[in-house]
């Protein structure tokens, strides 16, 4: 082999390894950034990460707002009526948190299995519900009327 194919061969293998460190850096940076959606019943169900932040979404049970001490805390439950976990948030709600609403948690999980919720996001208008929210409460609902039936029982 001559000296000159020799010192391309080497550029070129230079050049493979610096774009491979480079795609695994990337890679990595976004692997650390990605935040997880997961519904009420896949954190019950033990499918969330060990201490990594992730989003849980659903709807705002009824009767469950309650503030706690120096007013900026507030616990509530979260449900996607199927499962039901209650989330600790300090700071200010959006103006449209409600019982009743769609709303989507970014946190973790602590030793108790509560979330504590580091961002609450609420809807922004009365059209509006997070894609992962309806989706979640679709599977619920699908999943209510294949165990009871096509034929659903009216309450009055």
């Amino acid at each position: 082999m001559n000296p000159k194919r020799k010192q391309k061969l080497i550029l070129v293998c230079l050049m493979v390894a610096a774009v491979g460190a480079a795609s695994a850096l990337i890679l990595n940076a976004f692997n650390q950034n990605i935040q997880l959606f997961f519904s009420p019943s896949e954190v019950v169900a033990g499918k969330v990460p060990d201490g990594a932040e992730f989003k849980v979404g659903g709807l705002v049970a009824a009767n469950s707002v309650e503030r706690i001490g120096d007013g900026l805390t507030v616990a509530f439950d979260l449900t996607d009526n199927g499962e039901t976990i209650p989330v600790r948030y300090t700071g200010i709600l959006p103006d449209l948190f409600r019982e009743g609403q769609g709303t989507v948690s970014v946190g973790k999980l602590d030793e108790n299995g509560v979330f504590i919720a580091n961002k609450v996001l609420a809807k922004h208008d009365e059209n509006y519900m997070p894609p992962e929210v309806a989706d979640v409460l679709q599977k619920q609902k699908d999943s209510a009327s294949t165990v009871y039936g096509s034929d659903t029982v009216q309450m009055q």
